[in-house]
């Protein structure tokens, strides 16, 4: 393990500062090395990763499985590019759809481009057989990328006068009312759009009996429901497919975050009855590039032979009850989420700071909203990680929040 003097960290730091565009505000640090739950940073410090590079690292820090399909597959053929098939792109085409309730797959590089994909799909449906037809519903809060076409299907109300004019032909209504939706269904209707659970709106999830429901109305309205599981897929809920725990199939699916364990990877997936691209329709430079799904394969394979699901399942319980324990103390409420993403109001608007305190004893959390909280760690997670990461935030709420609360 490295162990630089902090000026080798001052000047990584002064360096990114001179030459990297400026998009987030970052801490102070750089990271260098990550294996599990962990990451260490350049001057050797360790930090227990609750997001997991938001719900990518689905595997932890630096599997196995994904160091040695790497370097099996970087020894045969790095790329041959989009023009040909190549084995692993077929090998893992064929696990996800003998895994899922789909019959195709088309792969990208990133969930912004798997839900573009989605959109396009979408669009020519309703050219084909729509009369036209071109606009997609989506639900307040949501969020599907960050490409044009995808910010104007997202939810967010900061995004409102971002980047305007908007791709035009998206309707935003609230999560689960059906009431809502019916009054934006209109002959220009090609597609809902929405995510199993909101992940960056705050982990809002679904009602059962609200995607039953929408189910049937596309159903009768001829109109695709597609599902952006992005964060929900590859096991994240504990089931491989969060569209699983609801009893019904949509018609198109995106994935990305998990699918790769860290490499940027994505995928859209639709039966067969939406196979209707027409060549040069759609494509992309690394779409199935053969080092991306050997990993990708490598990944999801690992997740299904060690049935890691049933292990997210009973971590997510667990992980639950230990903030239900706390929750008293600290006076938090609506405790919610599914399997390994779970999120929880605070009882001030103090998420950022929550976090960093967090960071600074070694501990990474996301504030998705400012009265926020929210975790996503790898699947991998133990009950002794778990506990562990209660500590910290613990300390954290009770120097931030309790604190606070006194002082007001």
């Amino acid at each position: 393990m490295n162990n630089y003097p902090l000026d080798h960290t001052s000047q990584l730091l002064a360096e990114a500062k001179r030459s990297i565009l400026f998009t987030a505000i970052r801490p102070e640090v750089v990271m260098e090395r990550g294996q599990g739950m962990y990451l260490w940073d350049t001057s050797g410090k360790r930090y227990l990763d609750f997001i997991g590079g938001w719900a990518v690292t689905s595997l932890g820090h630096c599997p196995a499985v994904i160091s040695e399909a790497l370097a099996r597959q970087s020894s045969q053929l790095v790329n041959a590019s989009p023009t040909f098939y190549n084995k692993p792109m077929i090998e893992f085409a064929k696990l996800l759809t003998d895994y899922s309730c789909f019959d195709r797959v088309f792969f990208a590089s990133s969930g912004a481009e798997a839900n573009e994909g989605a959109i396009k799909l979408a669009r020519k449906y309703g050219s084909l057989y729509l009369n036209g037809a071109y606009e997609i519903i989506t639900t307040i809060n949501s969020f599907h990328g960050r490409t044009l076409a995808t910010m104007a299907a997202t939810g967010k109300k900061k995004w409102k006068d971002l980047f305007e004019p908007k791709v035009p032909g998206f309707k935003h209504v609230p999560l689960n009312d059906i009431d809502a939706i019916l009054a934006c269904i209109g002959p220009k209707t090609c597609a809902v759009m929405l995510e199993p659970i909101q992940g960056e709106g705050g982990v809002f999830e679904i009602n059962e009996n609200y995607i039953k429901i929408l189910r049937q109305i596309c159903n009768e309205k001829n109109i695709l429901l597609i599902f952006d599981e992005v964060q929900t897929g590859i096991g994240r809920t504990g089931t491989l497919f969060a569209y699983e725990h609801y009893g019904i199939e949509p018609d198109v699916m995106t994935l990305a975050k998990g699918i790769g364990g860290g490499f940027p990877l994505a995928a859209l997936l639709t039966k067969e009855k939406f196979n209707i691209f027409e060549a040069g329709d759609q494509g992309g430079t690394y779409s199935g590039q053969p080092l991306a799904m050997a990993v990708g394969y490598a990944v999801v394979k690992e997740i299904i032979d060690k049935n890691i699901v049933v292990h997210v399942s009973k971590q997510g319980e667990y992980l639950l009850k230990t903030i239900n324990d706390i929750a008293k103390d600290f006076e938090l409420t609506n405790i919610r989420g599914r399997g390994l993403l779970i999120a929880f109001d605070l009882p001030l608007e103090k998420g950022c700071e929550v976090v960093s305190a967090c960071f600074q004893n070694g501990l990474i959390i996301n504030s998705p909203r400012p009265g926020m909280i929210r975790l996503m760690p790898p699947l991998i997670v133990e009950r002794k990680d778990i506990d562990d990461m209660i500590e910290v935030l613990s300390n954290a709420l009770a120097k931030v929040v309790v604190t606070s609360s006194t002082t007001l």
